[in-house]
C-alpha cells in the first residue's frame, strides 16, 4: 500500500497509546549510512505496555513492524520501507540500573539503551565485561540480536537474561541457558529485546578504562570510523575446512579495495567497509555489494553473506 494511503490509518490505529507517531518519517538521518527513504510511520513507545499494545494492534491490522536501533548494520532502500518502524529511544527503554548493593555486577538495561554510554559508565564504576563493545555503534537490543562484537569478545559473553516481546505483544523472560549465541547471530524467537540483564565482573576502574582506550585506538587505526558506513558489510566466511577467514582480506585480494560504484566505495582502510558520500544513494551500495560478492566468488570460490540488513518496500525482511 502506498505511503500516503497508510499515513492516516496508522496514526489512527495507535490513537490513545503512550507513543510518539511520526508519519512519513525520513530514516536516513537515523542510520549510519545516512541514505535511504522514509517509513510510513516512525513510532516511539514510551513504556512497555505501549510497546505491547502497538504490536497487538499492528498484528491485528496486518501492518508490518520493524525495529530500528542505533542505525548501524542497516541499509534502507531509496524508496523507503512500508509499515511501522519502532524506535525504543524514549523513557525506560534507554535507561540502565546496577543492582542496588553495588556488589553483584548485574546491570539491567533497556533495549534502546546506548551501548557505548553503558560501557563507559560500567568502566567508570569498575565493572568489566563490556569493553569488547568499544567502537561498536549499537543499542543494547540491537547488539544482542546480532551478538555484536569483534576481536576482543562479544555481547553474548555477558548476557544473563532478556525480556523479549513477540509480534503479538506478549512479553517473556528468556534465561541465558535458553539463548544460543553464535558468530554475529543470536538464536531467539522473533521479537523485540525490551530489556536485558547482564553480568559483569569487578575490576580496577583504571584498568577497564585503559582496555576501552586500547580497543578504541585499534578500531580507529584499522577502520574508517569517521565515514558514512554501517560497519562490516560481510560476515567472515567459514571455509569447507572449518577455518574462518577475513571477508576483508578476500575482498582486498580480489582487487576491490578502494573501488567505487556511484556514491559508494570500498574503504581503502578496511575492505569490509563500504562508505557512502554525503547525499549518496542506497542503490549504489546495493550494486557495489552485488559486484563485490560476484568478484569474491570468481576469485576465491567463496560466497559472502551480508552482515548488514536491507530494508525495502514490499519485502518482509527485518519485520517481526
Amino acid at each position: 500500500m502506498p505511503a500516503e494511503a497508510m499515513t492516516t490509518p496508522l496514526t489512527n490505529l495507535l490513537e490513545g497509546l503512550s507513543v510518539e507517531v511520526h508519519p512519513d518519517a525520513p530514516l536516513a538521518p537515523l542510520t549510519w549510512f545516512g541514505v535511504g527513504g522514509c517509513c510510513d510511520a516512525l513510532v516511539r513507545p514510551l513504556d512497555l505496555p505501549a510497546l505491547q499494545e502497538t504490536l497487538r494492534r499492528c498484528r491485528a491490522a496486518g501492518v508490518s513492524v520493524r525495529v530500528l536501533g542505533s542505525g548501524a548494520n542497516l541499509l534502507v532502500d531509496d524508496a523507503g520501507v512500508d509499515g511501522v518502524v519502532l524506535r525504543l529511544d524514549r523513557g525506560a527503554f534507554t535507561a540502565w540500573t546496577f543492582d542496588a548493593d553495588g556488589a553483584s555486577g548485574r546491570v539491567r538495561a533497556g533495549g534502546g539503551a546506548d551501548m557505548s554510554k553503558l560501557m563507559h559508565e560500567a568502566a567508570r564504576l569498575g565493572w568489566a565485561g563490556l569493553e569488547a563493545m568499544s567502537g561498536i555503534p549499537a543499542s543494547v537490543g540491537g547488539a544482542i540480536w546480532m551478538n555484536a562484537g569483534g576481536k576482543f569478545g562479544a555481547i553474548g559473553d555477558v548476557v544473563d537474561s532478556i525480556t523479549l516481546v513477540n509480534g503479538e505483544g506478549v512479553a517473556s523472560t528468556v534465561a541465558r541457558d535458553a539463548i544460543r549465541f553464535a558468530y554475529r547471530h543470536t538464536e531467539l524467537p522473533r521479537g523485540i529485546v525490551a530489556e536485558a540483564c547482564m553480568q559483569l565482573r569487578r575490576d580496577d576502574a583504571s584498568a577497564v578504562r585503559d582496555r576501552v582506550r586500547d580497543h578504541m585506538r585499534y578500531k580507529k587505526a584499522s577502520q574508517p570510523m569517521a565515514e558514512h558506513s554501517a560497519g562490516c558489510m560481510f560476515r567472515n566466511p567459514t571455509l569447507p575446512s572449518g577455518e574462518r577467514v577475513s571477508a576483508g582480506m578476500l575482498i582486498d585480494r580480489a582487487g576491490w579495495k578502494g573501488r567505487r560504484e556511484g556514491s559508494a566505495h570500498v574503504s581503502p582502510t578496511h575492505a569490509n567497509f563500504i562508505c557512502v558520500d554525503p547525499g549518496g544513494r542506497a542503490a549504489d551500495v546495493r550494486r557495489l555489494v552485488e559486484a563485490i560478492m560476484a568478484g569474491v566468488r570468481e576469485a576465491h570460490g567463496v560466497t559472502l553473506q551480508t552482515e548488514v540488513a536491507f530494508w525495502k518496500r514490499g519485502d518482509r525482511a527485518g519485520a517481526i
